[in-house]
Order: C-alpha cells, then structure tokens, then sequence
C-alpha cells in the first residue's frame, strides 16, 4: 500500500484508495482535461472535489501541493523510479499521463512536438482570454463601464477561434486524424466559452463551419463526457 503521509493535502482530503493516482480539481475548463485524461487512458484514479467557491484552494494543504493556488493537481503513487510525485498545472500533468501511459501523444518526435504546441498554445493564449472575456462579459467585469476590456478580449478569443478554425480545415482533429491531449487541452475552453459564459453571439461562433464540428465529435467521446463531471460537485 502507497504511503502518502508526506503530502500534506492528503491530511484534508483523505486518499480512501493510496495506490491510486489521486487527483485534486473541480470540473472547469482547465480541471476536466486531466479527468477527460484519465479516463480515456484508463487509469484507476480517486478524484477529491476541491471547492474554488469556498477558497479551499489557498487552505495551507492544497497550497503545499500547489503553491499557486490553482486547481487541477495530482499525486501520482507510482512516480519516476516507483516514488510518489505531486504535480500540478493542467498542461503538464496531460504531458506526463501521456507519456506515463505512452497514449494520445504521438511516437514521432516531430508530431510529437507538433502536438505539444498546441496544448501551450491553449495555456498561452486560448485559456487566458477565453477566461478573461467570461470574466468581463458574464461575471464582475459586467458592471465595468469601460468596454474596451471586454471588447479587447472578445476580438482575441475570435481571432482565436480562427485559428483553430483554419487548423481544423481538412483534420478531424488537431494532429489530423489521430486524437491526442492537444484536443484535450481545448475541447473545455471551447465548450465553456460558448455554453457557460454564453460569449457564442459575441465571437460569431455561428459563422465557423469546422471548429463546432470538431466541438461535437469531441463531446461525443464516452470518456469526455465521463470526465466533464468529474469529481462530481455537490
């Protein structure tokens, strides 16, 4: 049986499973890639709900995990050499269950990389203004009288979305026919922007052809929507 112990969060959140990967999140955008992750690899894991509504992200145990305060984070039993590794970042977390499981990350060094571009091109940029254009169109930032913010966010993310969508013209997915984190990494913030930030009419996102095509043959994957409700909210 893992031993835990030495990972404070494990304090809080108790591992009822310790030999299992145990990963701390919520289902956001940036949280469901690595339940999406895990569950199309397959690999027995124990989800603990961390509640961002309640701060328990700045509680002193979730921060000796992740010291900047953000969800998702894991603790991986079996690390490099059979030790227990704490990790957190979304971005890097995807990286290494691939390479872990050695799926959704393609052999050839070239795709490889390729690959690994898009995933930093979600953390770079798509991530960022997508959340920044959810924050001035639908939370706090709505009472700001001036829009150049939010205009400045909404022309970003649609330019955005362009991006993705010439990417996608002739591909079923980013890396062509072959599914991998790359995918992963976007399919939430995609969702997001245009069903819970309701940001759709704003981007134009009725004008593109390949990028809801993608969107739906993604959702439609078992495993997304397994992970799109993972760890369940309360």
């Amino acid at each position: 049986m893992a031993d835990l112990s030495a990972f404070p969060i494990t304090k809080r959140w108790p591992a009822s499973h310790p030999d299992r990967l145990q990963l701390y999140s919520l289902p956001t955008p940036n949280g469901v890639k690595v339940s999406i992750m895990l569950e199309e690899i397959g690999l027995p894991y124990e989800p603990h709900l961390i509640d961002i509504g309640k701060n328990e992200t700045w509680t002193e145990e979730f921060l000796s995990l992740n010291p900047n305060g953000k969800i998702p984070a894991i603790i991986d039993p079996n690390g490099p050499d059979g030790k227990p590794l704490g990790l957190f970042e979304s971005g890097a977390i995807l990286l290494y269950l691939a390479e872990k499981s050695g799926r959704l990350l393609p052999k050839d060094p070239a795709r490889r990389y390729e690959t690994v571009q898009w995933v930093f091109f979600q953390m770079a940029a798509v991530g960022p203004m997508f959340g920044q254009l959810g924050f001035f169109h639908k939370f706090a930032g709505r009472e700001i009288e001036d829009k150049r913010p939010l205009e400045r966010y909404r022309a970003e993310s649609k330019r955005l979305l362009g991006v993705l969508e010439k990417r996608l013209t002739g591909r079923q997915w980013i890396m062509g026919d072959e599914y991998t984190i790359a995918d992963i990494s976007l399919l939430g913030w995609v969702r997001n922007l245009i069903g819970f930030y309701g940001a759709g009419e704003l981007v134009e996102y009725d004008t593109l052809k390949n990028v809801p095509a993608w969107l739906e043959r993604g959702l439609a994957r078992p495993a997304v929507q397994r992970g799109l409700e993972i760890p369940k909210r309360a």
